[in-house]
């Protein structure tokens, strides 16, 4: 976890990262299910101003420290105004307690975000003002440089995106086990095959479970041996088939792969 010094340094609070008050569900349930509210407390709705001035979720992304959210750079849009709502469960409950609303200072792209391939496909949010951190809002921890998981390790995805192909987007927050899909396996030709690379994470893929649209920019939870959580993906696409297509495991930015990315943009923002 050296790497995670930078961001440390920066909270300055009582809460370790990675280690909710509420402990998350982690049975082998098979299909996105309801979380236990507030066991995600990293896990934020990004949220952008329609023309009616009414905001709407669009995707998701994780607190890493009391300043920096982590999503992914397909959710961002030059011509939208966002804002991050963090300590949500229900997006139909406005006024939540333990939630806050923050508009943003900064967007920052990676500069090599490639749409046409879904390459670096990665941003960071810097918050106009700290949150406090508290039993509802807290960071998940980063992984360290060049991690690398092991296939089949036991990862959940979380997010309010859609509950099935075409469905509804989820009135509160849901997670699913994602086992992980090793490089090797999700680049076979009848996987993803050379669209995957290694600065990807696949998980999922047995036709049931997997993220949707909505899903997009939110974390692969992966618990460490300390027992911390750790964000090791961003989720960035799937099967433009259906959601839960085999062999189509939904694919993540790998973090690992951007620590160093990480590091250098909050220092120098």
């Amino acid at each position: 976890m050296f790497k995670f010094v930078v961001l440390a340094i920066c909270l300055g609070y009582a809460y370790s990262c990675g280690v909710p008050a509420v402990q998350p569900i982690t049975s082998r349930v098979v299909g996105g299910i309801d979380v236990r509210e507030h066991s995600w407390p990293w896990q934020i709705s990004l949220q952008y101003q329609g023309t009616s001035g009414a905001w709407g979720h669009t995707c998701g992304g994780t607190l890493i420290s009391d300043t920096w959210v982590l999503t992914a750079a397909h959710c961002i849009s030059s011509s939208r105004v966002y804002r991050v709502y963090l300590g949500k469960h229900s997006l139909q409950t406005a006024d939540e307690p333990g939630s806050v609303a923050i508009a943003p200072e900064k967007i920052i792209v990676h500069e090599k975000w490639n749409s046409f391939f879904i390459l670096n496909d990665i941003a960071l949010i810097k918050l106009s003002q700290p949150v406090e951190v508290s039993d509802t809002i807290q960071p998940a921890c980063l992984p360290a440089d060049g991690a690398i998981l092991a296939n089949n390790a036991p990862c959940f995805v979380t997010g309010w995106g859609r509950l099935y192909t075409n469905g509804p987007i989820a009135d509160n927050l849901q997670q699913a086990l994602l086992p992980v899909v090793d490089y090797e396996t999700c680049s076979k030709s009848d996987w993803w095959g050379f669209q995957v690379r290694n600065t990807m994470v696949c998980a999922g893929g047995d036709g049931i479970v997997s993220g949707c649209n909505g899903d997009s920019g939110g974390p692969l939870n992966c618990q460490a041996a300390s027992g911390s959580w750790e964000v090791h993906g961003v989720v960035s696409f799937g099967s433009g088939v259906s959601c839960n297509y085999e062999k189509k495991p939904t694919v993540f930015t790998r973090v690992s792969a951007y620590i160093d990315w990480i590091n250098e943009k909050i220092i120098n923002n």
